[in-house]
């Protein structure tokens, strides 16, 4: 039976993940993104403490 000698399928996968930790990465790392966000402003709101009748 083919499929169980690991031979030919253990060099595949060690070079898929080759190919996956070494080419992939740096594509990905180089996308940039259109629309980068920016903070409207940063002041910060005041904050109250709720004044809650407990009783």
């Amino acid at each position: 039976m083919p499929q169980l000698n690991p031979t030919p399928w253990f060099t595949i996968l060690l070079f898929s993940w080759l190919m996956f930790l070494t080419v992939l990465p740096p594509k990905v790392m180089k996308f940039n993104f259109n629309n980068e966000p920016t903070p409207t402003s940063t002041k910060k709101l005041p904050t109250e403490p709720w004044n809650w009748p407990w009783h």
